[in-house]
């Protein structure tokens, strides 16, 4: 066995590799030079600074396992490893403990107005009164994203006699209970927190997450934690907020730019304690990303399961060329549940019917899950770990079968159950190959998903199509295609409209307020 490391790993790491087989370390490696090393190596371990691409991955014909020394992957090319039976892991625990100490630490940091103090006092200034601080006993930490990360900031957070409310919809009540957190609105967070921390991945979604209507609609003073990713503050909306008082402080440790350009007016704000992306910087975190990695690969070479793989295990050809049609489908539901479902998730039933019942419908749930939760949760969600995370969230999942099918050769039916009821989805697949949308709820559907649609409820009546292609056409958004579904004459009817670019907020805003619509969605696969 042949272990190849770039970009270093510490030397418990090491040492457990090196009683397995042999260890080469290079550190450095341009991609040519990479691709020269790789044909030897069984697996291969790197951090941030190497590169991953499908040229390199061509000549390693012996290469079974792809390591991250930490959580992001998006230098390695996955879908490629993923093709050619290449197991990519991470080590996404390694870390909860420091970025959750170190989400405390700035809070307190700023709360006591400890950097300035420091600087005054080194500075040969014995000032008290303009660093008094704030207790927070008694205060209300808002959270936004209940994963791992939160998790243990709530924790903490109770130790110091905080009340804590979070929103995150992929939680369940009864997970919320036993942590102790209240769950709220987005809005009732947003409006209630005296402190408001941030533990959501960065996402198209969650790209200026907080922006100035959001910090507009915070509690005066509020103050706000970010350790989680810098694309999710709004940084020009956030000085502007603590300029004008509004935001009483903010603690940052990540930066939509990093290194933030010298001389940032937010870094020189003084309601501002900032740090370099030290959430995981500590000895014990490091040495447990090292030990964590060297033991997951280890077992990944001997065939046994492990707890950071972060693709889809892998599968012999016959069976991939089955099951991606499926997969496909499976992951688009799962995506339409996300955004189209509202309230507090708790349960998802999937069941199979016909044909499909006879292939690997685990790996086919694991697709649903990880299109309804890879936008939501903290960490990479996707076919090997996509169960893991929904019942770490507390969510209940079942499978039914049926070898009956009334209307297709085979069809999905998933149904995700909320506070506000359950959401029906089904789909099929024409000629084998292309998914389609066959039901929403009681409506019977033939849709075809597309990267951009619009789902809306209206009441069944002369002239609801004609309008709601008019504001689309007045803020220039072309539809490509319109489906129809309804069951009585004249009750509620649903319309899903296939569109070549997403419909602008406003669109959406005039069409939810216009007579006769119920419900509006807007969908990206």
């Amino acid at each position: 066995m042949q272990v190849l490391v770039a970009d270093g790993l510490g030397e418990e790491g090491l040492a457990r590799l090196r009683e397995a087989g042999e260890v080469i370390v290079r550190s450095g490696l341009a991609e040519a030079d990479l691709a020269a090393l790789l044909p030897a190596a069984d697996a291969l371990i790197i951090r941030s600074g190497t590169r991953v691409s499908a040229a390199a991955l061509g000549g390693a014909p012996r290469l079974r396992v792809i390591a991250r020394a930490g959580v992001g992957v998006d230098n390695i090319d996955v879908d490629a490893a993923t093709r050619r039976g290449i197991l990519v892991l991470n080590t996404p625990e390694s870390s909860t403990i420091a970025a959750a100490e170190h989400t405390m630490a700035m809070l307190l940091a700023l709360v006591r107005h400890i950097p300035q103090a420091h600087a005054a006092l080194s500075a040969g200034r014995w000032i008290r009164e303009p660093y008094t601080g704030t207790e927070l006993a008694g205060k209300t930490l808002g959270i936004i994203g209940l994963g791992k990360i939160g998790s243990e900031v709530a924790r903490r957070a109770m130790a110091f006699d905080m009340r804590v409310l979070a929103h995150d919809p992929y939680v369940t009540e009864e997970r919320a209970r036993r942590l102790g957190v209240d769950l709220g609105t987005w809005e009732e967070v947003l409006r209630r927190s005296d402190v408001l921390t941030l533990h959501v991945p960065l996402a198209e979604e969650t790209q200026a997450l907080i922006g100035s209507n959001e910090l507009a609609a915070m509690k005066p003073g509020a103050l706000l934690v970010n350790c989680a990713r810098g694309g999710l503050v709004d940084e020009q909306a956030l000085l502007g907020a603590l300029e004008e008082g509004h935001v009483g402080g903010a603690a940052l440790d990540v930066f939509a730019v990093e290194p933030p350009p010298a001389g940032a007016p937010l870094l020189a704000h003084p309601r501002v304690v900032a740090t370099p992306h030290l959430g995981a910087s500590t000895r014990e975190a490091q040495r447990s990303i090292a030990v964590d990695v060297a033991d997951q690969v280890l077992a990944a070479l001997r065939g046994e399961p492990v707890h950071g793989a972060v693709n889809a295990p892998a599968l012999g050809e016959e069976t991939w060329r089955r099951l991606e049609p499926f997969m496909a489908l499976a992951r688009s539901l799962g995506e339409v549940a996300q955004q189209v479902a509202e309230g507090q998730l708790s349960a998802i039933a999937i069941r199979y019917e016909g044909e499909v019942v006879r292939m690997d419908t685990p790996a086919l749930t694991a697709s649903f899950l990880a299109g309804l939760l890879h936008r939501i949760s903290d960490q990479t969600v996707n076919l090997v770990n996509a169960v893991v995370v929904a019942q770490d969230r507390g969510l209940a999942i079942s499978e039914a079968h049926s070898d009956l099918c009334e209307d297709f050769a085979s069809q999905i039916i998933a149904e995700t159950q909320t506070s506000h009821g359950t959401l029906r989805l089904g789909g099929a697949l024409f000629g084998h190959r292309e998914a389609r949308i066959t039901r929403l709820n009681h409506w019977r559907l033939d849709l075809v998903p597309a990267s951009h649609m619009l789902f809306v409820w209206n009441q069944d009546r002369p002239g609801m199509i004609g309008m709601v292609g008019t504001i689309l056409g007045r803020h220039g958004v072309n539809i490509a295609n319109m489906h129809v579904g309804r069951r009585d004459a004249g009750g509620t009817a649903v319309m899903v409209l296939t569109l070549d670019a997403p419909a602008p907020a406003e669109a959406v805003r005039e069409i939810r307020e216009a007579a006769g619509i119920s419900q509006v969605k807007a969908v990206r696969l």
